[in-house]
This record gives structure tokens, sequence and C-alpha cells, in this order.
């Protein structure tokens, strides 16, 4: 079976729900993406690096999307998306690539 690294799917997530929402134009829908790209990356970030790391992760993960908004206004909305998934991406890197199993 082909792992995806938590860091690709949480990033997906955000770029995705984002994009799900603005083509069909129903936000709920975005949400729906956003959550299960959440959540997978929530089971991996546990798997890999235990639960207070996919705690600290979730909350970064929430934290993007909810900062993604007001970023937005400031720089556009398809650059905040990437900034931010960008930015949760990284922190999942850094934190599960110390507890990764092969």
């Amino acid at each position: 079976m082909v792992r995806i690294p938590a860091a690709a799917v949480a990033a997906s997530g955000l770029v995705g729900g984002y994009g799900v929402a603005r083509w069909t134009g129903k936000r709920p829908l975005g949400g729906v993406a956003l959550a299960a790209a959440g959540s997978l990356a929530v089971y991996e970030w546990n798997r890999q690096a235990g639960p207070r790391a996919a705690a600290g992760l979730t909350v970064a993960y929430v934290a993007a999307f909810a900062g993604s908004h007001p970023l937005a206004k400031k720089v556009g909305a398809w650059p905040a998306v990437f900034a931010v998934a960008g930015g949760v991406a990284a922190a999942s890197w850094a934190v599960t690539r110390r507890g990764a199993n092969p």
C-alpha cells in the first residue's frame, strides 16, 4: 500500500477544501473536503508521532484555516491558501519525520 505523507494530506486538505468551495460555490462542500483530509492527517500524525503531536498539529491545521481568511484580505485568496498550506506541511514534516516508521 502506498503511503502519502501526512504533510501532503494536510496541505491538500487546505488547498482542496478552498478549491472545492470556490469552484462549486458551496462552502459546506469545501468544509467536507477540509474535514476529510484533516481527519486522515490527524490519524497519520497520531500514528507517526503520537497523540500530543497530533493534537498540536490539529490546532495548527485549524489555525491555518482560520488565519487564511484575514491573510486573504491582504494578499489574495489563493496566495493565502498556499501560504498556510505550506506552513502546515512544513510543521507536519518537521514533527513527523522523527517519529515516522520506515
